[in-house]
């Protein structure tokens, strides 16, 4: 009696897990198949999805073949695809095949990787897939890595420990509140930053009126003359400055801040420099596209994300520096219980962030990086930049249309201009329509952004099944709405 009452208490039985395991490795190996055939837009009102979920959570488990039923019929309808071959609206995309199933045994195992004692594996696969990354980046040696979920918490991270490189201020011991004497920091960024930074400044206490846009160029890339006459004018006007923060790939146009430029500012500043390459980083992989992280050797620190633009399931966001002694000094804090005698010999990641619970993400990134092998994430992207290249042209050669920015890498900003228009408020009423009426047919998912006060269309490419064809339905949807558009007077 108490064996069963004790198995009645236990898992779910190894024979079970292995019967709907085969069942759902064959649903999403079906699903990965046919995302063609679905709409990478759900026809969904807000409220459809949860109107069909029960109000209270099932007194008896459930047969898992309902569950799967139900993922079929409520789950489904109400999906974005992200991994859809026309998802071209943001950058984090293409959950690859065995990043997928990285990420499950990384759940089979699901331990907590906070020292290296709870997983030495875990612990030391991290420092080597991330010395792996380096090496395809063309980074130094001198840079140290370590795993965060995005680049939102590594910027955060970056930022600290810039915050904690002013050792005479005794930011960690005293805090920054009611200190009359402590001087208003001032962080630095361009107006296309990422508002990630914004968020960390205020949450590491700098405030928004601690953060200081720098304007850019034509081009939207930051402007070194005005960062460095900003940075004067700041230290007359008794503010102190302390981190700058540069951008590979910034989210609306993709633009490339001149970080050599910024990073030698920086050194005769004594600033901290954190490089922003979340998007734009992973295409240094490609060695005729190695340029785009020219300088970010000299910075302090760096981000780049794997989840992004080399095939890893979301989150994956490798974080590097020159000073993890800073970065530690700015988070750790070891209770006696989380001690252990090969302390002094070993690297506990823990020390060197807000987490103290770490998930073995390292797999996952294993797991691409053998089964592509470098010279096959390289063709990819490649092959992304080259479509890129294709749908760019197309938009110049258009009659109707107008590119709106640069393309370094992948992602092409445009807007519909037809000829004799030259009215912005109509032009903006146009492409707000154009894009409704693009993202309406489920066929296609683009997004917008917003340059010089001008609504801008955006396409950003680097999924892993994304075809030309793809990109040809994608053209076609945009003329026919154009010629609808043209028809109609409208």
């Amino acid at each position: 009696m108490e064996e069963r009452a004790f198995k009645a208490l236990g898992d779910m039985p190894p024979e079970e897990f292995r019967r709907v395991g085969h069942q759902l490795v064959d649903w999403i190996a079906d699903f990965f198949a046919h995302l063609d055939d679905i709409p990478v837009l759900p026809a969904v009102r807000p409220g459809d999805i949860r109107r069909q979920l029960p109000d209270r959570p099932p007194d008896k488990g459930e047969d898992f073949a309902q569950i799967l039923k139900d993922v079929d019929h409520i789950i489904m309808p109400g999906m974005t695809h992200w991994n859809h071959p026309t998802f071209l609206a943001y950058f984090s995309i293409t959950g690859s095949g065995p990043g997928v199933l990285g990420e499950l045994l990384s759940a089979a195992f699901n331990i907590n990787a906070m020292l290296w004692k709870t997983c030495p594996s875990a612990t030391e696969l991290e420092q080597q897939v991330l010395d792996w990354l380096r090496q395809m980046l063309g980074l130094p040696e001198t840079l140290w890595g370590i795993v965060y979920d995005t680049a939102s918490v590594s910027s955060l991270h970056a930022i600290a420990a810039a915050r904690e490189q002013l050792m005479d201020l005794q930011i960690r011991q005293k805090g920054m509140a009611g200190r009359p004497e402590l001087p208003r920091l001032r962080l630095y960024m361009s107006e296309q930053a990422h508002s990630s930074i914004e968020k960390a400044a205020i949450t590491l206490g700098i405030g928004l009126e601690g953060v200081r846009k720098i304007p850019v160029d034509e081009a939207f890339r930051m402007r070194p003359d005005a960062l460095k006459q900003a940075i004067e004018a700041d230290r007359r006007n008794g503010w102190k400055p302390f981190c700058v923060v540069a951008t590979v790939g910034t989210t609306s146009t993709t633009s490339i801040d001149p970080v050599p430029e910024i990073a030698a500012i920086c050194q005769q500043e004594n600033l901290w420099l954190h490089v922003d390459a979340a998007y734009g980083g992973a295409a240094a992989i490609v060695p005729e596209m190695r340029h785009v992280l020219a300088g970010c050797e000299q910075a302090d620190s760096l981000v780049v994300n794997p989840h992004k633009w080399l095939f890893v399931p979301i989150d994956f966001s490798a974080f590097y520096t020159r000073k993890p002694d800073v970065l530690k000094r700015a988070f750790s804090l070891v209770p006696e219980y989380l001690k252990t005698p090969e302390d002094q010999e070993v690297e506990n990641l823990m020390d060197y962030g807000i987490q103290l619970g770490r998930r073995f993400r390292a797999l996952k990134f294993w797991f691409v990086v053998r089964y592509f092998g470098v010279e096959g994430m390289v063709e990819r992207i490649r092959n992304h930049l080259q479509m890129a290249r294709t749908f760019q042209q197309w938009v110049e050669d258009h009659p109707d249309l107008e590119l709106m920015a640069p393309v370094p890498f992948s992602t092409i900003c445009f807007r519909a201009h037809p000829r004799g228009l030259e009215d912005e408020h109509q032009l903006e009423q146009l492409n707000q329509q154009l894009l409704e009426r693009i993202n309406n047919t489920r066929k296609v998912f683009l997004s917008h952004t917003r340059l010089r006060d001008r609504l801008v269309l955006r396409l950003a490419i680097g999924n892993l099944r994304t075809r030309p064809d793809h990109l040809q339905l994608t053209r076609d949807i945009i003329q026919q709405q154009l010629d609808a558009f043209r028809k109609s007077g409208a």
